[in-house]
């Protein structure tokens, strides 16, 4: 027989596989989107982590003050350790601390996290684990990618320009269920005493239901179009995701629900991107999906992210990792962490006209042709991560 090593949670019940606190959850909860910004004072938990993050998150941080100042929204910021910096200087990715500030915040800015420092790491001791830890302690569970096409910046898609431009996609993937955090998992040996390793693709109804929920709802406000993308042909996890999301579709009737194999998915999205307009799929799905769509972009180094959840802080980030090879060295692109900011301003405060600013004032540093080395071409100026954001704070502070 073969004999099963699960990893620290051992128990195979399946509603049991998480914290007692998202089990609690009620069932049609959704994301929590700031309407307006009520309030003009928020607290931003900055979270530089490792690698380029310290950089960008500094020239972000800096756009994110001048871009509130405009509009009177006040922000005060408390840096706390995350990653491998937190490994270095305390001995765990993600301490008691940070974790608190998060939560007591009003939103989250990160940088990035991971380098090859740690990479032989035990897994409890990697940085990446101390986000998948702040994910879940503020029960964040719905991330938000998009992928947009700058004019300025069609060139740089690898795709014809014919097929890049125009491309807008937004890919809402869930963040906290399926096979990243199903139980069983771990590692054992089979009936030949081989070792094996093991994980489980699971979603409850609830979880679908709520991150369909908020998809629709984004897709609302979008195009009108929302494609969901599973693996129903084979998977018992993604036959109940379609089942569900076919269900919620019924409160949407506004919106044009369509589904698609990930597999396909995966070819249309180099072949037609521009007949998709908003995407939902499970967390393994949309790990994978939302970075071929940046790719389609010209750079990983422009696109932002957001995570949310039922209530609590968002964490805002750019979806690039910490790039330890360019670290230090000035050569980072910052402008994927500053429209970071900009979401962390309209999704997480509610301060859209603020946010407008900073969207506005990277068009037209775009515009006046500046460039870091990953989307330089010929007749462009090259700068660096400080003086891009020089820049980018130039156009926002002529803005009247």
């Amino acid at each position: 027989m073969t004999q099963l090593q699960a990893a620290p949670l051992k128990t195979l019940s399946f509603s049991g596989r998480r914290s007692a606190v998202a089990a609690a959850r009620p069932r049609h909860a959704t994301a929590t989107f700031r309407c307006s910004a009520a309030a003009r004072s928020y607290i931003i938990t900055l979270l530089p982590g490792d690698g380029i993050g310290p950089e960008v998150v500094a020239v972000a941080k800096d756009v994110l003050s001048a871009a509130g100042a405009k509009e009177g929204v006040e922000l005060r910021f408390r840096e706390m350790l995350m990653g491998g910096a937190a490994l270095d200087a305390v001995g765990v990715p993600l301490p008691d601390e940070t974790l608190a500030a998060a939560q007591a915040s009003d939103a989250i800015l990160l940088g990035a996290i991971g380098g090859y420092k740690w990479d032989s790491n035990e897994k409890h001791l990697k940085p990446e684990t101390g986000l998948l830890n702040i994910r879940a302690g503020l029960g964040v569970f719905a991330n938000l990618r998009p992928a947009t096409v700058l004019p300025q910046l069609v060139d740089a898609s690898t795709l014809k320009k014919e097929v890049a431009e125009g491309v807008d996609i937004m890919v809402v993937r869930e963040l906290t269920g399926g096979i990243y955090f199903g139980q069983p998992r771990g590692f054992g040996t089979n009936d030949m005493g081989e070792e094996i390793g093991f994980n489980t693709e699971i979603y409850s109804v609830s979880e679908i239901d709520r991150i369909a929920r908020v998809a629709f709802e984004v897709a609302r406000k979008r195009g009108g179009k929302l494609c969901s993308v599973d693996k129903a042909n084979v998977l018992e996890a993604s036959m109940l995701w379609r089942k569900r999301v076919t269900a919620i579709a019924s409160e949407f009737p506004d919106v044009e629900l369509s589904h698609m194999y990930v597999d396909n998915a995966s070819m249309q999205l180099v072949r037609n991107p521009k007949q998709f307009d908003t995407i939902v799929t499970n967390n393994i799905f949309g790990d994978i999906l939302s970075d071929e769509a940046s790719m389609i972009t010209g750079s990983i180094g422009m696109l932002p992210s957001a995570s949310v959840g039922e209530s609590g802080p968002g964490l805002f980030e750019p979806i690039h990792g910490s790039a330890p090879d360019i670290a230090g060295q000035d050569k980072a692109n910052p402008l994927a962490t500053i429209l970071s900011a900009a979401m962390l301003l309209k999704y997480g405060l509610g301060a859209e006209t603020a946010a407008k600013r900073i969207e506005t004032a990277v068009t037209e540093t775009l515009d006046n042709g500046f460039r870091t080395g990953d989307i330089y071409s010929p007749g462009t100026t090259l700068v660096g991560c400080k003086r891009m954001g020089e820049e980018v704070l130039k156009a926002l502070e002529s803005q009247k």
